[in-house]
């Protein structure tokens, strides 16, 4: 008979835990295809390949595309005089930053989600026509930030908060407009419309909403889940805003305690004690191999089971810059 050290238990004596892994889950069309950007340009140009800002808010994928010859700053002043390409991330830049860029004649790949993109155009749009434009973000967030410079200083008023929407005063109130960023609090972000709308019946608010479909699908998922799960785990970086509010939409949805973790190494423990059931989810700019190392953690410790929750199926893929589609075509 083969003994075991204390160190290693047996499988059978190992606490037994279900593990509700939500789907969908992790990358997103949009952070797909800025990190594709990134990579194609460094086959097609080699490096250095310059990226304005971390491509996506997440440090796993950040430090494997500088491990390959990314460059990664956050202004173009940084940059030297060059012919190699300049990226822009994920989350969309101010005009000012590709209008300086033209002036320098540098070659940009806007890596900026189409998604965004429509943002910006909706805001010009609201502009064009006369309309001031409430922002639904939260401050100095990267995506907030290039929302915010599509238009003139003091075109864009940003609201965080229901008190925010139940104090701002409007120049003309039959002139008013609401945009949102992209991944907020789907819930959040109805009420505060709510209190809008309610303030002012003539504001024009998106004829679709303007939070990504991913960011709707990953909360959905997490509520779907979370009333089953003695823990939830959101793989994800700090710095994600998507990835912040399905931590606040699992615990509203009924999970005790959920918690942010960029990988398996920072679990704390102490809080996975006397645990049956963990829900595990990825923000939109998780690889799947993050997700992977939190469950081979666990699966060190628990007898784990796991079951897939669907929720919705995701197709969407976005078109890349032209340079980069002739080079895959060729």
């Amino acid at each position: 008979m083969t003994g075991t050290t204390p160190e290693t238990p047996q499988r059978d004596e190992r606490p037994k835990l279900t593990v509700y892994l939500a789907s969908p889950r992790g990358f997103c069309a949009g952070v797909d295809r800025a990190i594709q950007i990134v990579e194609l340009a460094l086959e097609k140009y080699g490096a250095p390949v310059y990226v304005r800002h971390a491509i996506v808010h997440n440090r796993y994928v950040v430090e494997s595309l500088e491990a390959k010859g990314a460059v990664f700053v956050e202004e173009l002043e940084e940059i030297p005089d060059t012919d190699a390409p300049i990226v822009f991330s994920a989350h969309g830049v101010p005009k000012s930053v590709p209008d300086a860029a033209r002036n320098r004649r540098m070659f940009v790949l806007d890596a900026t989600c189409p998604l965004v993109s429509k943002v910006h155009i909706e805001a010009e749009r609201l502009f064009d026509r006369g309309h001031e434009i409430l922002l639904i973000g939260h401050a100095g967030h990267p995506e907030v930030v290039g929302t915010t410079g599509q238009l003139p200083p003091g075109a864009i008023h940003l609201i965080e908060t229901n008190e925010d929407a139940s104090t701002f005063v409007p120049k003309d109130p039959s002139k008013l407009a609401a945009i949102t960023q992209t991944t907020l609090s789907v819930d959040d972000t109805r009420e505060i419309m709510t209190v809008l709308q309610n303030r002012f019946p003539d504001i024009v608010v998106p004829r679709k909403d303007d939070i990504c479909y991913a960011t709707t699908n990953r909360q959905d998922a997490v509520k779907r889940i979370a009333p089953q799960c003695d823990r939830m785990i959101v793989v994800g970086s700090p710095k994600s805003s998507n990835s912040m509010r399905l931590v606040e939409v699992a615990e509203r949805a009924g999970c005790p305690r959920a918690m942010l973790l960029e990988q398996g190494s920072e679990i704390d423990w102490s809080e996975f004690e006397n645990i049956r059931s963990l829900g595990v989810t990825a923000g939109a700019s998780a690889p799947e191999v993050l997700v992977d190392s939190i469950i081979d953690a666990f699966a060190e410790r628990f007898d784990v089971s796991i079951e897939t929750v669907t929720t919705a199926e995701e197709t969407i893929s976005f078109k890349l810059p032209r340079p980069l589609r002739d080079s895959m075509a060729a």
